[in-house]
């Protein structure tokens, strides 16, 4: 499986400058190539390139880094074209849709570039790279990452990297291709995952994963957020551009914290893990207007896909189940009553009177519907030979 390592490099101020040089000369050059597909109807990376091939390279750019600023364009535009396939920029007509149909994809001048091996290559135990610039190769450009990262990088690494600048600081994205555990195809059990805003997960059996705290930082930037919006002046700008991510890099921590204790546990117990499948649910739900930034706000899709690798590199099988009527349904008798959730945290089954936590109670529907997925998704649909 394919995941990625993120490495912080720490250029001198000479290395600095030609990195972000080379950043905004290739982006402004994919610019330039962008308006260029736009112009000729997008046509295949193939034609693309007897287009713009030799400007690129009279722009000062190396074949590889021409190469890859044409093909970033043409996958700029698949992705737009499967996003308008998929709906993703609303309907036909759709004042958004029709403003990204009406003019070519434009890239930041510090947008990430590709580099693979002939333009990038690593010292691990010197923990410096070499890498292609406009200004010429550069060497021994220090950087700084964690052990377990350095040996996946060492072991693993596969393909191209990827070199982006955020907020003055450069990074590179690297492709790691790390083996896959032997899959458990009979789990002894399953956890269901029940997702949540006042509880972020909750498995029966285990600690449930609280929200409150996350719920507070988010409010706490919020309102923060708004205060330097209205002071207007320049150090509350300043302070703004300081904080921007902060939330999110927060967030994103919780959610490596969570998945990984629920991929532990299912791997200790031989246990499979059961998912809800919420796509689409910010379409779906209509909410008022207090409550739509908690919605949008939440992280359950991040928190699937932490869930999803994590069980991949472990060997431990996920399911995806419907979440419809988890939070109504008894999970003793399979009663399904919208006032057996009483509120929030209380559920009490109108049929047989249990009384559960409302979360748990949702947990193990979701345990037991991804056990029957899972067999199901196993039986031989093949007739019997007669």
């Amino acid at each position: 499986m394919k995941i990625v390592v993120q490495v912080k490099l720490m250029p001198q101020a000479d290395q600095a400058a030609a990195l972000s040089a080379t950043l905004r000369a290739v982006n402004d050059a994919a610019n330039w190539v962008s308006v260029v597909a736009f112009e000729h109807g997008v046509p295949r990376e193939y034609e693309l390139r007897t287009f713009t091939y030799a400007e690129l390279k009279g722009r000062g750019l190396g074949a590889q880094a021409a190469q890859h600023t044409i093909k970033k364009v043409r996958d700029a535009y698949t992705t737009l074209q499967a996003n308008l396939r998929a709906g993703n920029l609303g309907k036909k007509g759709s004042k958004r849709r029709t403003t990204a149909e009406s003019k070519p994809v434009s890239f930041r001048p510090e947008a990430a570039h590709p580099f693979d091996d002939r333009c990038l290559s690593w010292q691990y135990d010197a923990q410096t790279v070499s890498i292609w610039t406009t200004a010429g190769r550069i060497k021994n450009v220090r950087f700084a990452c964690s052990a377990d990262a350095l040996k996946t990088l060492r072991e693993h690494r596969r393909g191209e990297s990827d070199l982006v600048e955020r907020d003055g600081v450069f990074y590179l994205i690297a492709v790691c291709e790390v083996p896959e555990a032997p899959l458990n195809e009979q789990p002894g059990g399953w956890l269901g995952v029940d997702l949540g805003i006042v509880n972020i997960a909750t498995v029966d059996g285990m600690t449930r994963f609280n929200g409150r705290g996350l719920n507070r930082h988010r409010k706490r930037q919020l309102d923060l957020r708004r205060k330097l919006q209205a002071k207007a002046t320049k150090s509350a700008r300043r302070r703004l551009r300081h904080r921007r991510r902060k939330e999110s890099r927060h967030a994103t921590n919780i959610n490596h914290i969570i998945s990984k204790k629920i991929v532990t546990e299912a791997a200790r117990t031989c246990s499979g893990i059961a998912l809800e499948d919420l796509g689409g649910i910010r379409e779906r739900v209509r909410l008022r207007k207090p409550q739509r930034v908690t919605l949008h706000s939440w992280a359950f899709h991040q928190l699937g896909t932490f869930l999803a690798y994590k069980a991949r590199r472990a060997g431990v099988p996920l399911v995806y189940v419907d979440p419809a009527y988890t939070s109504q349904q008894c999970a003793d008798c399979r009663h399904i009553d919208k006032n057996n959730r009483v509120d929030q945290a209380l559920f009490i089954c109108r049929n047989c009177g249990v009384v559960a936590h409302a979360d748990r109670n949702a947990s193990r529907n979701i345990a037991a519907r991804g056990e029957a997925a899972w067999i199901a998704g196993r039986e031989s649909r093949v007739p019997a030979t007669p």
